[in-house]
């Protein structure tokens, strides 16, 4: 029997697990296994840079689940600070260049995996590529963002944008000892959530000492006479100080390979799959992790939705088709949690402007509660917001803030919806209860309630 190539771009969760999970069915005898991967590091989690970044993970290398050198132990040959800057699908090969010899060679392949992940957005404005400018994607990024907090004096950072990432990284910038605004364009931070309930965020921030400026435009990242970042312009004329500044906008599917090799892309810019993760049109062609779009089980379309949690979940998918097994990935209800500070924040299934884009009509019903037995010590505060379809009652999504043992409530919210459940129903769940994990009614079953009483009301 003849041995097959593998061939994976991509060295982090959707590509490693790819890559092990095949090996794993396949010995080197039947599967040959050649990994690229442009930055230094490999399998890592990089939802915990943050937290390195605070302080709280004392190690970058705790943040490592598996090494180059363990995954090439393993059988396979992993090439670090390679970047992989050609696809040429008719001829089943790849063209790679070493990074630091700047060296080019062409690899053949009999299957290929693109994990390329995403890249933080970076707007198009002066001073953008200033020293001292961050955007935090991977963990070279989280690297270079250290070694510049280790070297630069001063103790002002400015991050920009609100979201996930903006808010976990004001929140490890103030462990650090730093003087932290956040400058966002929209109404209200975390535009992942309603305004309403992004609102609580932002009063929780300020309380906590961020300063949190909103409808911010930045134009400018103004530099010293050394080229290094000092302050963030806005639109509106004001000047904020910065010794530091920490993009966090977003980020982006990293596809421009896949476009370039015509491979289908929806409408995030994020490459299209079939449930096997086989990208769509391409047999021998899969693809996985911040790179795909992934279908929204809820409104029923394609989402980019950039979460290690769904790219490991990818590349077991894919490793088991790839070795030979069979597996798909049927979709996602858009579940995500965070923290800034003291306060947590989750989120699952659709927003109201989600459900609008959807064309779906729908009620909300908003509660505020406690974490535990009012009367238990430590007893936080937390309110959630529950969207029901307006006719059937159908579960549409959750949105939570509150204190801690808030967040991962959301997790009840997120089966309900992958289940299909109605607001009655979820009324009826058997949760558990003691008064040091929840009131008697748990707050999801509290908005269930009320949801309701807003479907009743509102009639067809």
């Amino acid at each position: 029997m003849a041995t097959e190539r593998l061939v994976v771009v991509g060295g982090d969760a959707a590509g490693m697990s790819a890559a092990s999970q095949a090996r794993r069915l396949k010995g080197p005898e039947e599967l040959e296994i050649v990994a690229f991967e442009r930055g230094h590091f490999t399998s890592y989690s990089a939802c915990g840079i943050p937290y390195w970044v605070g302080g709280r993970v004392a190690e970058r290398d705790d943040l490592i689940a598996r090494t180059p050198e363990e995954h090439r132990a393993r059988g396979i040959d992993l090439r670090t600070r390679t970047e992989v800057v050609e696809l040429d699908l008719p001829g089943s090969r790849v063209r790679a260049r070493d990074l630091d010899s700047g060296s080019e060679s062409w690899t053949g392949y009999d299957k290929l995996v693109l994990a390329t992940g995403a890249r933080p957005v970076r707007p198009r404005l002066p001073g953008i590529g200033a020293h001292g400018v961050h955007g935090i994607q991977t963990l070279d990024d989280g690297q270079r963002l250290m070694d510049s907090l280790e070297r630069t004096p001063g103790r002002r950072a400015v991050v920009v944008g609100a979201g996930y990432i903006g808010v976990e990284m004001a929140e490890a910038l103030v462990e650090r000892g730093y003087e932290v605004t956040v400058l966002h364009r929209g109404a209200q931070p975390m535009a992942t959530l309603d305004p309403d309930m992004g609102g609580l965020v932002h009063s929780a921030m300020n309380r906590m000492g961020i300063r949190t400026v909103s409808g911010a435009e930045v134009t400018k990242i103004l530099t010293d006479e050394q080229g290094a970042a000092r302050a963030v312009a806005t639109a509106a004329g004001e000047e904020y100080e910065a010794d530091v500044v920490v993009l966090g906008i977003g980020v982006e599917p990293r596809t421009a390979l896949a476009r370039d090799a015509g491979l289908p892309l929806g409408p995030s810019g994020g490459i299209l799959t079939d449930l096997s993760m086989r990208v769509r049109g391409h047999e021998d062609v899969w693809s996985g992790g911040d790179c795909v779009e992934v279908l929204d089980l809820v409104a029923g379309r394609t989402r980019h939705i950039p979460l290690g949690t769904h790219a490991n979940k990818h590349g077991q998918v894919i490793g088991s088709n790839v070795g030979g097994g069979y597996a798909t990935f049927p979709g996602v209800v858009g579940t995500a949690v965070s923290k800034v500070c003291d306060l947590e924040i989750a989120r699952t299934g659709l927003r109201e402007r989600d459900a609008l884009e959807a064309g779906l009509r729908f009620v909300t019903a908003t509660i505020t509660s406690t974490t535990t037995a009012g009367y238990y010590p430590g007893a936080a505060e937390m309110t959630v917001k529950m969207l029901a379809e307006r006719r059937t009652g159908r579960l549409l999504g959750v949105q939570i803030v509150g204190g801690a043992g808030s967040a991962k409530r959301v997790d009840i919210a997120a089966v309900a919806l992958t289940a299909g459940m109605t607001v009655d129903q979820i009324v009826a769940l058997d949760l558990g209860y003691a008064p040091p994990f929840s009131p008697v009614w748990d707050p999801i079953l509290v908005a269930a309630r009320k949801a309701v009483s807003a479907v009743r009301s509102a009639g067809v």
